[in-house]
């Protein structure tokens, strides 16, 4: 019963670790495709952005979803997959660099809300996380 537990819990970690490495592949594409590959599967649009969320601060509230949501699978993935991929210092990098990079893809612009969008999804987990941690010290 032991083994069969442990091989279960072996290949959840094993999906989800292939869950996050496929989500930067995604995350890459998405963002140095030249125009809005989603807009244009969704709408035949290069230039539309779809909104997951209406707001005043426009689609940056995607960049936020998906900064969080790859972080949380970093971390997960961190607790037995430690390497410069699953490091919190190597997702606030690309955070940055990625949205930075829209200053030289043709067709992609730069904007400072999905830059401060990126980081704060990006940091909210980590403060979460740390809130946990901190909790379970107490």
């Amino acid at each position: 019963m032991y083994y069969i537990k442990s091989l279960m819990k072996n290949t959840i970690f094993k999906l989800v670790e292939y869950f996050y490495y496929f989500s930067l592949l995604v995350l890459l594409i998405l963002y140095l495709f030249p125009g809005s590959l989603i807009g244009y599967l969704l709408y035949g649009n290069l230039g539309k952005q779809p909104n997951l969320i209406a707001s005043p601060i426009g689609t940056s509230v995607n960049h936020l979803i998906f900064f969080s949501y790859i972080t949380i699978l970093a971390m997960t993935v961190r607790l037995r997959a430690k390497n410069i991929l699953t490091n919190y210092r190597f997702i606030l990098f690309i955070s940055c660099a990625l949205e930075i990079l829209h200053l030289i893809v043709p067709n992609r612009a730069f904007e400072l809300y999905d830059l401060v969008a990126n980081f704060t999804g990006v940091v909210i987990i980590l403060l979460i996380n740390s809130f946990i941690k901190w909790r379970k010290h107490l």
